[in-house]
């Protein structure tokens, strides 16, 4: 990874939005690898008109620098944050709010945009502890899914919640992406200076670049006369990928049916172990971190997001727009996104007998996985374009 040199910023010009020409957004997220919050921020970089916006985007040095590497191809400078991690850490959070107070004193944003619930936190009391009466950047959190919403313990789950409460009171704009992440904000009373907005997550289909059915089989190694389940996560246990694996377990004795699940992470030891507890070294297989992993999307016949926490997943748009039909638990934005039994399947989280269920149903009937497939694609290239999604949040820069 190359960092974005010291002098480049301080040559950085003095922003021009008093003079209605550019506006300084200054984005910062956690984690380089790429997942629901690295999209967004990577398809909503490569839609902003670069005459309008002057951009830096800092990112934490945590994961394989996928994200890092990819502002690079959209022309935009990043800035490597040395300190900013995803696990709490109170030293290293310490030192991550002053690296990016100094970060922000140096660009001197017109409004500072942030990713994550770590991001969010650590972001905001920057900006807070650097306000004057002179300057007072527009702060906007963008949240993926509240943290206190993943499978913790009550009293983890509480602190979250007063974290986000007090940090709110630092951010004029808070984005959600599900209603049901708009509900919590105000029944909890998570309430920024000015607005909390639901914007939901937007795909381009025509630049999905899928690859064609046999190039996906071959580079997973899979076979064409194999029916495959897949499911791309990274491997945390919101994703819930051991209710995947169990699912499998009913498909034991079918030949023709094969699992494989596209990601990697923290539980992958935990994964490999239940793999080989219940037997299944012959029936789901691992294929890794793969970069650009939804254009293999062809490879798979079905596509299963078992997540016990969600946002708004984009693995799911992603899949819809490539013509899958989808079998997702009623998790975040999932019930506004797929109508049960028409765009996909819906069935309750923890429950890999619901999934097996309706894999038996789909893989029964070819018919009706072309019939969800089809409506799918047609429910995101009329309902989640990224042009709108742009649009909506141009409109709060």
């Amino acid at each position: 990874m190359e960092n974005s040199t010291k002098n480049d910023i301080e040559r950085a010009r003095p922003p021009k939005f008093s003079e209605g020409k550019v506006r300084r957004v200054l984005f910062v997220i956690t984690q380089s690898e790429m997942g629901g919050a690295q999209k967004f921020l990577y398809n909503l970089l490569s839609r902003l008109d670069k005459n309008r916006y002057e951009i830096l985007v800092a990112v934490s040095a945590d994961g394989n620098g996928e994200l890092f590497k990819l502002m690079g191809s959209l022309r935009i400078r990043a800035n490597e944050l040395v300190h900013l991690r995803r696990n709490i850490s109170p030293v290293k959070d310490i030192l991550a709010v002053f690296e990016l107070r100094r970060l922000i004193r140096k660009f001197h944003p017109d409004t500072v945009f942030l990713n994550s619930s770590k991001a969010g936190f650590v972001g905001s009391l920057a900006t807070r502890l650097l306000t004057t009466k002179n300057y007072k950047p527009k702060t906007i959190y963008r949240i993926g899914g509240w943290t206190f919403n993943d499978p913790w313990p009550k009293w983890k789950k509480w602190l979250f919640i007063v974290l986000e409460r007090v940090s709110a009171r630092w951010k004029n704009i808070i984005i959600v992406n599900n209603k049901h992440d708009f509900e919590q904000a105000r029944a909890l009373k998570i309430n920024p200076k000015e607005k909390v907005v639901l914007i939901y997550n937007g795909l381009d289909i025509y630049k999905m670049d899928l690859l064609s059915k046999e190039e996906a089989l071959e580079k997973l190694k899979m076979f064409r006369n194999k029916k495959i389940v897949g499911t791309i996560a990274n491997f945390y246990p919101p994703k819930g990928i051991k209710f995947l694996v169990e699912s499998a377990e009913y498909f034991k004795n079918k030949d023709d049916v094969v699992f494989v699940i596209i990601g990697d992470g923290e539980e992958r030891s935990k994964i490999e172990n239940l793999i080989e507890q219940k037997g299944l070294q012959n029936k789901v297989f691992l294929a890794g971190q793969i970069p650009d992993a939804h254009k293999l999307l062809s490879a798979f016949d079905i596509f299963v997001l078992p997540s016990v926490k969600e946002g708004f997943p984009w693995a799911v748009i992603e899949a819809m727009a490539a013509k899958l039909p989808v079998i997702a638990t009623k998790v975040g934005a999932v019930p506004e996104i797929i109508e049960d039994g028409k765009s996909g399947f819906i069935v309750e989280p923890g429950r890999p007998e619901k999934i097996a269920e309706k894999l038996q149903d789909l893989l029964n009937d070819d018919r009706l996985q072309r019939e969800l497939g089809i409506q799918a694609h047609q429910t995101v290239l009329f309902k989640f374009g990224l042009d709108k999604m742009v649009q909506q949040i141009e409109d709060l820069l």
